[in-house]
C-alpha cells in the first residue's frame, strides 16, 4: 500500500504541473477520441465520475452524452458500508459537494441504477499501466463494484499517467482500454 501512496503523490505532482491550456486541449482531445470509440457509440448508459483537480475533464463528456440522448449515471459512495451506487443525473444541479470536494448525486433528486442497467463505466484513477491496472484514490470502491459488473470498463488518462507497470493486488480489476489524448490503448489484447 505504501508503494501505491508514493505513486499517487508523484503523479499528482506531475498532473499539477500541466498548464491550463494544455490541460484543456488534452481533455478535449480525450473526449474526441472517446466519442469516436465503439465503447461510446454502443453505450446507452454511461457511468462516470465528476472530475476535479487535474483529472481528465468530464463535464463536457457528460453534456455530449446528454446531447446524444444517453443516460449518465454518477457514483455515490457510502463510507459506512464501503459501497458505491450509481444514480442518473440529468442536470449538474442534481449534484452536491461531499468529502474531499467530490461531487456526488443528490439521492432524493436522482434515480438509482443497478450494475446490469449500465453499459459502460469510465473508471477513475491516478496512474495506469499498459495492462489496464490502475492506482485509484485508495478507497477500493470501484474494485468492489466492478467485481459485480458485466459491462465495459475503460478509463480516461493523460498519456503521462500511463506507465509500464503499476503494483496491483489479486482483487484489483484491470480496465479494458485507456483513452488518452494520443488514442486508445487496448489493454485486453
Amino acid at each position: 500500500m505504501k508503494v501505491k501512496a508514493i505513486w499517487r503523490k508523484k503523479m499528482k505532482q506531475q498532473l499539477n504541473e500541466i498548464d491550463e491550456l494544455t490541460y484543456n486541449i488534452f481533455s478535449k482531445d480525450i473526449m474526441d477520441v472517446l466519442c469516436q470509440s465503439s465503447y461510446w457509440k454502443e453505450a446507452k448508459t454511461i457511468g462516470v465520475t465528476i472530475s476535479r483537480g487535474r483529472e481528465v475533464a468530464t463535464n463536457e463528456i457528460i453534456k455530449k452524452a446528454w446531447d446524444e440522448g444517453k443516460h449518465v449515471v454518477v457514483p455515490k459512495c457510502n463510507p459506512k458500508e464501503n459501497v458505491m451506487t450509481f444514480y442518473e443525473i440529468t442536470s449538474f444541479s442534481q449534484l452536491e459537494t461531499v468529502y474531499f470536494g467530490l461531487q456526488e448525486p443528490i439521492v432524493q433528486k436522482t434515480k438509482k441504477y443497478f450494475p446490469n442497467q449500465i453499459d459502460l463505466i469510465i473508471a477513475p484513477g491516478i496512474v495506469f499501466d499498459q495492462n489496464g491496472y490502475r492506482i485509484g484514490y485508495g478507497g477500493g470502491y470501484y474494485d468492489r463494484y466492478l467485481a459485480e459488473f458485466n459491462g465495459e470498463v475503460i478509463a480516461l488518462a493523460f498519456s503521462l499517467q500511463v506507465v509500464e507497470e503499476v503494483p496491483y493486488e489479486e482483487h484489483d480489476l484491470p480496465v479494458k482500454a485507456l483513452v488518452t489524448e494520443q488514442g486508445i490503448i487496448h489493454c485486453d489484447d
